[in-house]
């Protein structure tokens, strides 16, 4: 029997972690500017102080502190805090005071989610202004081990599920969190060592946010049992990152294979390419299409929504319709494609009618970019297929009629008793949603559907190939319009 234990760490690692982080993530920190994310806490001014302990003149250090305004006079203070420290250890320091409660309401977020999309924004401006590479944050494990608990409660799954990531991409440079293997009391301890002073926010000490009731709570219970469980958190973290970039890249070169066309407002793809890959890989296209279009804001959709757009996708029953999903994006499916797109069509009118008079040489351009073409030259596979009508002159009333689709819409079929509707004629060919209202009906002046062009054929088709009064009707597919 095998009994799988986690690393442990070297002496060396647990004497300084941080460094360990840098050398592990390839954070080179020379030549650089980095952009330290301080609220006052222990935590960041732990990574503040650790920073500035590396700072010589070959990189430049800026403190960066967002007051949300949530606390009054008292998140003032922080600021104040965290500005006269900066200014005693000659620590550049940005700041910013955002009303996020104005900005929750205005935007229909929770304070906690409208906290966290202004406080961003404020370090994107930052990394512009500075040209910085690195802004650093100071979540430590056991912010990983609350983030990946409250994920797992949430149904959260994929990289979403791995919690905090040490390192990402951010702006035009990266995201780090250097204590991200420190525990809490690894912090404290460290900030008593050091000398390092911060300021405590007594709204972390109540039950108002479910982050908060797994810290005072649950954490407790995880770390009786385990008082390392913070390593063992991120060991899981970090192999679930893996694997979920691996999945990832293997969905992105199979979606090569389902996507047709893409723009920043819409995706059109091949369903069944798409439905006959492995589920894992199916629920990450999907995923894949709608981080895309969303910009990366996966807070504007759920994982109800993917496995809710598959399932639709499945569903063929209904081989044609729409899905509304979050934030105005509309998946419209026809047969075997669908597109995603926030070009949503506003009841736009595409009703037409032209008359064609019947004279040799005489080309109507449709509003679907395709022809139809006036001759009296008989290819010998005009009988074949459905894109050339005969007929002679005299038999039909002119001018011919060529228009929309109407309701009610029936045509007699050659080698049929009675007519079909032309909805059902759509519906056989299986024409597309969005191509139907253009498509082309030909009727004679007595309003009698003679031809579908491309589709079908009706009984009022010349029957003899010899006549010499005869016209040729082609629909001309045109390439490329």
């Amino acid at each position: 029997m095998y009994i799988f234990k986690l690393p442990a760490l070297c002496e060396e690692e647990v004497v300084n972690r941080i460094e360990s982080f840098l050398k592990k993530h390839d954070v080179f920190l020379e030549n650089t500017t980095v952009i330290v994310g301080v609220s006052g806490g222990p935590d960041s001014m732990l990574l503040l102080h650790e920073l500035n302990k590396r700072r010589t003149g070959s990189y430049q250090l800026i403190a960066a502190h967002v007051d949300h305004m949530f606390r009054g006079e008292e998140s003032f203070a922080d600021l104040a805090f965290v500005e006269a420290y900066c200014k005693e250890q000659e620590i550049p320091f940005e700041s910013a005071r955002i009303q996020v409660t104005q900005y929750a309401k205005e935007n229909r977020l929770n304070k906690q989610a409208a906290a966290r999309e202004c406080r961003y924004a404020f370090f994107r401006e930052l990394m512009a202004q500075y040209n910085a590479q690195f802004i650093a944050l100071a979540h430590h494990g056991d912010d990983q081990v609350e983030t990946m608990m409250m994920r797992l409660a949430r149904g959260t799954v994929g990289i979403g599920l791995a919690g905090i990531q040490a390192k990402r991409p951010f702006q035009e440079g990266w995201l780090i969190r250097p204590l991200i293997g420190y525990s809490k009391d690894d912090v404290l301890t460290a900030c008593e060592k050091e000398h390092v002073p911060y300021v405590i926010d007594q709204s972390n000490h109540t039950d108002d946010y479910l982050r908060n009731r797994i810290r005072r709570h649950l954490l407790p219970v995880l770390k009786e049992e385990a008082p390392h469980v913070h390593e063992s958190f991120q060991f899981v973290s970090d192999m679930l990152t893996e694997d979920e970039q691996y999945l990832q890249a293997l969905t992105k070169e199979q979606m090569n294979q389902v996507i047709t066309s893409q723009t920043s407002k819409q995706i059109e793809i091949k369903t069944k390419p798409l439905l006959d890959l492995p589920l894992p890989l199916q629920r990450r296209g999907i995923q894949l299409i709608l981080n895309y279009l969303y910009e990366n804001t996966q807070s504007a959709f759920s994982n109800q929504h993917i496995l809710g757009t598959l399932d639709w996708l499945s569903y063929t029953d209904q081989p044609s319709g729409s899905l509304d999903l979050p934030k105005g994006l509309q998946a419209v499916k026809s047969y075997d494609h669908c597109k995603f797109t926030f070009e949503r069509s506003l009841v736009i009118d595409q009703s037409y009618v032209h008359h064609l008079k019947i004279e040799l040489g005489e080309e109507l351009f449709l509003p679907n970019g395709q022809s139809i073409v006036v001759s009296n030259h008989v290819p010998k596979d005009a009988r074949n297929g459905n894109h050339f009508f005969l007929l002679q002159k005299d038999h039909v009333r002119l001018p011919l009629i060529i228009r929309s689709r109407k309701n009610g819409d029936r045509i007699k079929l050659k080698g049929m008793n009675g007519s079909k509707k032309v909805k059902d004629i759509f519906i056989d060919k299986k024409v597309p949603l969005a191509e139907r209202d253009s498509w082309p009906i030909v009727t004679d002046s007595d309003h009698q559907i003679i031809w579908i062009p491309g589709l079908k054929k009706s009984v009022f088709e010349e029957i003899d190939m010899t006549n010499s009064d005869l016209i040729v009707l082609q629909y001309r597919q045109h390439e490329n319009l």
